[in-house]
């Protein structure tokens, strides 16, 4: 019975989170909001840019070959299919080629 009880409470705490931008921005979303919705998702590309880099060797070029022909490739694939699906699984799949067939 209490694990009703949390499923329940879980589920309108999920609800109200949910729905409270909504109730709260029904009149005008501020400026504030817009301007986040603008920069967040190219702040967000660039910390997993950092993230993914963080612990690359850069003590040879060989040793950070992988990762560099697979950063070069998603960004070129980026800008010409402008397509972030078909960027990350093709970039990602080509990494994994990379280290583990090409660069051992």
């Amino acid at each position: 019975m209490n694990s009703y009880i949390l499923i329940a409470i879980m589920a309108i705490t999920t609800i109200a989170i949910r729905f409270a931008p909504f109730i709260l921005f029904s009149k005008k979303t501020p400026p504030f909001i817009l301007y986040l919705g603008s920069v967040l998702p190219y702040c967000t590309m660039a910390m997993l840019v950092v993230f993914c880099f963080r612990d690359t060797d850069t003590s040879s070029l060989y040793n950070c070959m992988p990762e560099l022909l697979a950063g070069i490739y998603a960004i070129l694939l980026q800008k010409w299919r402008h397509n972030s699906s078909l960027t990350i699984v093709s970039a990602t799949v080509l990494y994994m080629l990379l280290v583990q067939r090409v660069y051992r």
